[in-house]
């Protein structure tokens, strides 16, 4: 479920500016609110609303976006509050009003009323052929870092836009360091439950695979054990071709 939070007030889209990962001003957009230390906390599509921007979160993160929104508000000129406003997404023809997701064009698109839903998507096969972290499973709070979960390559993070909350280290680990680990997709045979660790022949671990689907998954792996010979559980994995 998705809790759609309303921020209004002439400072709306400065205020978000300066806390998230992304171009508030080109919403909508995929975003991201990181600690200090540049670990995620939650990850959210900011959409225009008339003079409004609406902030769509998974539920259950929703509380605590909300609290931590209001603590940095201070004395911007905003509100924010929830709604009751329901999500539904798809994929194919988008209905009127619908906007489009702004991570890959196969997630189709996302509307905003009084219902929500979805159009039957076996959305969990789309993430794994893309490669494409969902909330609380590929991206666990105060654990992931946006890089390593693909956030440059699906639009989440803009390094141009100036400061934000965690933006000196994202901007190190972009200039600064090579990624070392972050999210493959890998072939699974066999099944394992989300979060089992991927271990090397000799025991070591090399990682841990999350969604699966098809035969594929998605796994937080070290690049260079990928060439390995790979188990979660009982299952087999490789890289992907």
């Amino acid at each position: 479920m998705r809790k759609v939070l309303r921020v209004t007030g002439d400072d709306r889209v400065e205020f978000l500016q300066g806390l998230v990962t992304n171009d508030v001003s080109r919403a909508p957009v995929w975003a991201a609110l990181l600690t200090a230390q540049g670990k995620y906390l939650a990850d959210f599509f900011v959409v225009p609303d008339g003079d409004a921007l609406l902030v769509d979160v998974d539920a259950r993160l929703g509380a605590d976006l909300l609290r931590r929104l209001a603590m940095y508000k201070l004395r911007a000129k905003v509100a924010i509050e929830e709604t009751a406003l329901r999500v539904s997404r798809g994929t194919g023809t988008a209905p009127a009003g619908a906007v489009a997701d702004p991570r890959h064009p196969d997630m189709g698109w996302r509307l905003y009323g009084a219902t929500g839903g979805d159009d039957g998507t076996d959305w969990d096969a789309v993430r794994v052929a893309h490669t494409i972290p969902e909330t609380l499973v590929e991206l666990v709070p105060n654990e992931t870092f946006i890089l390593e979960a693909g956030f440059e390559r699906l639009h989440g993070v803009d390094f141009r836009k100036g400061c934000y909350v965690g933006q000196e280290v994202t901007a190190r680990m972009k200039h600064k360091t090579e990624l070392r680990k972050g999210l493959v997709t890998v072939t699974v045979d066999g099944a394992a439950p989300v979060g089992t660790p991927v271990l090397m022949e000799d025991g070591r671990e090399a990682g841990t695979l999350f969604t699966q689907s098809g035969g594929r998954g998605i796994a937080h792996l070290r690049f260079d054990r990928m060439g390995e010979p790979l188990t979660a559980g009982d299952a087999r994995i490789s890289a992907a071709r």
